[in-house]
């Protein structure tokens, strides 16, 4: 089987079990972003120190997981409706969100509290977690604009969204306590320049 398939050559692409739409259509840009954000978390975790941080590994490859779920429940018209009726199982677990909850209170009580703004940077894996984050929430913001236009988004995918940039955030930090590197602290470039 041959991996291209020329079906898109002209700039359309078929949703999951519905009609082909173009390709910068407001679903596929959505499932696209989730897509990419799991390519984000892909990186991160292959060069996570799997020996210093297993549970984030473990963290990381059930999100990973749960994001191609989410995925192609954006990829899916009428997934509630299809849900609801018992044809399609809802692909997002419930409690999925509740999860990344506990996972960041867990992380929280490693850290020391923040007391000023800190930037992404530190260990490679951490501002890699970092970039993963603000492309968490690059897809949520496709999400809600998907959901404005279309009423099967369900909401537990934007609140699972929502809260994997805040774990996401909190893993970077994490990452970079544990490798014994310094969080990069913000300095407001106007500030240097009245003092001089």
């Amino acid at each position: 089987m041959k991996i291209y398939t020329r079906s898109g050559d002209e700039g359309d692409t078929g949703l999951f079990g519905g009609p082909r739409v173009p390709k910068d259509d407001a679903r596929v840009e959505a499932y696209g972003a989730v897509d990419e954000l799991n390519a984000a978390l892909g990186v991160a975790a292959a060069g996570l120190d799997r020996d210093a941080s297993p549970d984030l590994a473990e963290m990381l490859h059930e999100i990973q997981s749960t994001l191609f779920d989410l995925g192609g429940e954006l990829a899916t018209p009428d997934a509630r409706e299809r849900a609801a009726s018992g044809k399609l199982t809802p692909l997002l677990a419930e409690g999925s969100s509740e999860r990344l909850e506990g996972w960041i209170d867990a992380l929280e009580e490693e850290l020391e509290p923040l007391t000023q703004f800190i930037l992404p940077g530190g260990a490679p894996v951490a501002a890699q977690l970092q970039l993963a984050r603000t492309v968490c929430r690059r897809a949520e913001r496709r999400a809600v604009s998907l959901a404005a236009i279309e009423d099967d988004v369900a909401g537990e995918v934007l609140v699972y969204l929502n809260r994997l940039s805040d774990f996401l955030f909190g893993a970077a930090r994490a990452v970079n306590r544990r490798e014994g590197v310094e969080e990069p602290r913000w300095a407001s470039p106007r500030w240097a320049s009245e003092e001089s």
